[in-house]
């Protein structure tokens, strides 16, 4: 009886058995401090980067990360959105008003892993980027990270 959970350990390992998957649909990043976001420190804050033309992909972004945050309840007061234009251009009056609250700002990539355009970024409530959702999220699972992060977390 002392024995079998060593020998059992020792049989699952050998054989290649894993625990699972982790529970997190997006990729955690090292954190990482993003110092342009102090307006915003105190919240969780997803960041996407676009032109200023915005074609259906970047729509389609910064739709997801509205209803991401809608979707939260009580909690949607915590999250802020926000939308780093990469280029010099002005966003169009009718994508603004279909993104209502979303912070507008201009500033490098840097500290951003990959191709900032490809991805929605979380930055957590002491502005260290820590995570970024895959090119074509499922909200539904986007949706599930920030619950669990929102219901374990103290901070924003």
């Amino acid at each position: 009886m002392c024995a079998a959970p060593l020998v059992l350990g020792t049989a699952a390992y050998l054989l290649g058995w894993s625990p699972g998957a982790p529970a997190n649909y997006g990729e955690l990043i090292p954190p990482r401090v993003i110092a342009p976001l102090g307006e915003l420190r105190g919240k969780w804050v997803l960041v996407t980067f676009d032109a200023a033309a915005c074609d259906a992909y970047c729509e389609r972004k910064l739709y997801i990360a509205r209803q991401v945050r809608r979707a939260q309840g009580k909690d949607m007061e915590r999250i802020e959105r926000m939308w780093v234009v990469t280029d010099a251009g002005k966003p169009r009056p009718d994508i603004l008003a279909a993104t209502e609250g979303t912070h507008v700002g201009r500033f490098a990539a840097d500290g951003f892993p990959g191709t900032p355009a490809d991805h929605i970024y979380l930055v957590d409530p002491l502005g260290n980027l820590m995570m970024r959702f895959p090119r074509d999220p499922d909200p539904s699972q986007v949706i599930k990270d920030l619950q669990r992060l929102l219901k374990y977390s103290r901070f924003g």
